[in-house]
């Protein structure tokens, strides 16, 4: 053999070999190259948006804690308020009460006043009478002498 011949005879089978696999075994590697690497995209693309769709729901979350705290506080210093109102409203009806309570006892004492006044009066004109009787060694008599009784209370 000749090694012209054989180095042709190769030469031709690796051009038929290259084009057999250009035609028949190329196509499908590219394909699955293709197909993987369209596969690996999606999922690195679908991994962008999740980590996207991550941070977007962690800002929703952290702006509903943060409403839901200042909505929180709101209603705390709401109540604060109001126990505040309602704890000023008890003072101010128990200073009320407390003054018509003293109110209510002043006047009272002043009526036990005024009635051991009056009854001092009686008392006092009552021995006002026997003293005078005594002294006159007779009886006065109240019915007859009730002006002149009344006269003596009332300057007493």
């Amino acid at each position: 053999m000749n090694i012209n011949a054989t180095l042709i005879l190769q030469a031709i089978v690796f051009a038929i070999l290259v084009w057999f696999t250009m035609r028949f075994i190329w196509p499908p590697i590219t394909k699955a190259l293709d197909e993987r690497a369209r596969k690996i995209a999606e999922g690195l693309a679908a991994a962008d948006k999740a980590k996207a769709d991550l941070a977007a729901a962690d800002r929703r979350v952290e702006e509903e804690l943060a409403r839901a705290r200042t909505e929180t506080a709101g209603l705390r210093a709401d109540a604060e308020r109001r126990a505040q109102a309602i704890i000023d409203e008890a003072k101010a009806r128990a200073t009320d009460e407390g003054n018509k309570i003293i109110a209510a006892a002043q006047a009272e004492a002043e009526q036990q006043a005024v009635r051991a006044r009056e009854a001092l009066r009686a008392q006092v004109a009552a021995l006002a009478v026997k003293g005078a009787e005594q002294i006159l060694r007779r009886e006065v008599n109240a019915s007859v002498h009730a002006e002149l009784l009344d006269r003596l209370k009332n300057e007493l």
